[in-house]
């Protein structure tokens, strides 16, 4: 586990406290593209603190040096769901040794530096096939706004009453069920402003609802490629959404998402000699670093 010590706290809220952490920086986490939920909490005492709605339970996380602090999570909840969702039982910095052992590159070194603080989150899989079904030819805050939108008509209502503190809204709402957004229909997902990914939306849910194919059979595919030929069989699903859904709900990191960044990356820092496989088993998280690390620079110019 990538930390020495763990106390829960109990105030106005259930608190987990760790100590030690490393590798671990919410505000890379929830701002490199992975998850579109989360948001900076305004007056925090800590260092930073990032809060929002996961696995249908409004938290945060607070970093203040190694220290991190998951509010509204107790000590159940953290060994049953939280522990697993950041990613906190990997050693990142094993896996950093092992990325950069395969690829000698010294821009991949440069961008496993810049992105450090980065995990991959193992977020709830139909969210994340959903959620970047809507991110095709979409930027960043409209993809925040569109999954706003279809949480709030669709999803359960969250209790935030005890998290005012930490950024949480009066009124938050769960990600909707496959079953739920299957029943939303297209016409209502084309009043959301969800434009022709309405169609794709629509069409994604019933097939999963109706087990063509079910997320269980893609999570226990055999092996990367074939968990992304089923998600492929859905109308709407490229090899980018499925990567991205196989890496960020799947937890398969060697999953490696190619977009317009990391297309720019290839022909920048590789030209002529890339491919995935030279990153090995945790292509994905170094895709994260490269994807990070591509924006910062970019920024910058």
């Amino acid at each position: 586990m990538d930390y020495r010590k763990i106390t829960f706290e109990k105030e106005e809220v259930d608190a987990t406290v760790l100590s030690g952490v490393r590798n671990f920086d919410p505000g890379k986490i929830f701002d490199c593209g992975q998850a579109f939920r989360f948001s900076p909490v305004a007056g925090t005492p800590h260092e930073q603190e990032w809060g929002g709605v996961a696995l249908g339970k409004y938290i945060s996380a607070a970093l203040d040096g190694d220290r991190v602090t998951l509010y509204n999570v107790g000590e159940d909840d953290f060994a049953e769901k939280w522990e697993r969702y950041f990613a906190l039982d990997l050693d990142y910095a094993l896996i950093d040794r092992e990325i950069l052992s395969g690829c000698s590159s010294p821009r991949l070194a440069e961008a496993a530096a810049a992105g450090n603080g980065i995990r991959v989150l193992r977020q709830d899989p139909w969210e994340a096939l959903c959620s970047f079904i809507i991110s095709q030819n979409n930027n960043i805050p409209r993809i925040r706004s569109l999954v706003a939108r279809l949480c709030e008509e669709a999803g359960d209502e969250v209790d935030t009453s005890r998290m005012r503190n930490h950024g949480a809204p009066e009124k938050a709402f769960s990600f909707p069920s496959v079953e739920k957004v299957a029943a939303v229909g297209e016409e209502r997902l084309k009043r959301m402003h969800m434009g022709f990914r309405a169609g794709y939306i629509a069409s994604a849910s019933a097939s999963v609802a109706a087990g063509r194919p079910s997320l269980e059979e893609v999570a226990n595919a055999p092996s990367t490629q074939e968990a992304s030929a089923l998600l492929q069989s859905l109308r709407g699903v490229g090899p980018k959404v499925a990567a991205c859904t196989l890496l960020f709900g799947f937890s398969r990191l060697d999953a490696f998402p190619v977009d317009v960044w990391i297309k720019r990356v290839i022909v920048k820092y590789f030209p002529g000699c890339f491919s995935p496989d030279m990153l090995g088993r945790y292509a994905g998280i170094a895709q994260q670093y490269l994807f990070w690390y591509e924006r910062l620079t970019d920024s910058e110019d």
